[in-house]
């Protein structure tokens, strides 16, 4: 659990740290609503960001962190972490074609992970209070004026910190907000 506390301490003293040079990309607040939280952006070179969100969130239940089966629909409600360094490949395209790349719009790939804490509301038993997912994505984020919207999809590895721990193919992430940032 030291280990997964620290390596997202250190992720976080980037932001606090790294001076992003003058591109194309910004430094973005954002917004978000279907997994309600606060997004920060922050733009490491021309193609780089990482994205660091706090929030309270909707997931589902992985077979291996559960000790005990709820019946039915699965929902598990919880504060979440959710961090992710993104590499944006189209953006010179974009612009050429003359398409909006402000607050950040473009391709990326990405490796993802989230960690979330302890229940707010459940109907399955988890085997431990706190888990973590970690995977690599395929995704585009797009603005529309200050609407923002994010769509990846990729593989994930899910472990809680007593060791239990599977793979499940695809992850999906879509989120609705706010572009607080202007350009």
């Amino acid at each position: 659990m030291k280990k997964y506390c620290s390596l997202i301490l250190i992720c976080l003293s980037i932001q606090g740290f790294a001076q992003a040079p003058k591109t194309e990309l910004q430094n973005i607040w954002r917004v978000n609503f279907l997994n309600p939280g606060l997004e920060h952006e922050l733009a490491l070179g021309e193609k780089m960001v990482v994205s660091a969100g706090l929030g309270v969130g909707y997931g589902g239940s992985y077979k291996e962190l559960e000790a005990r089966s709820a019946n039915g629909f699965v929902y598990i409600i919880s504060p979440f972490l959710d961090l992710q360094f993104k590499r944006f490949y189209n953006r010179a395209k974009r612009r050429s074609e003359d398409r909006d790349i402000d607050h950040n719009s473009g391709n990326y790939v990405s490796l993802r992970g989230i960690v979330r804490g302890g229940s707010l509301v459940e109907n399955v038993k988890r085997t431990d209070n706190i888990d973590v997912v970690i995977g690599p994505t395929w995704g585009l984020q797009r603005a529309y004026g200050k609407f923002h919207f994010l769509f990846d999809i990729g593989p994930q590895y899910y472990f809680d910190t007593q060791g239990n721990g599977g793979f499940f193919p695809l992850m999906v992430q879509i989120n609705l907000g706010l572009n607080l940032s202007s350009r």
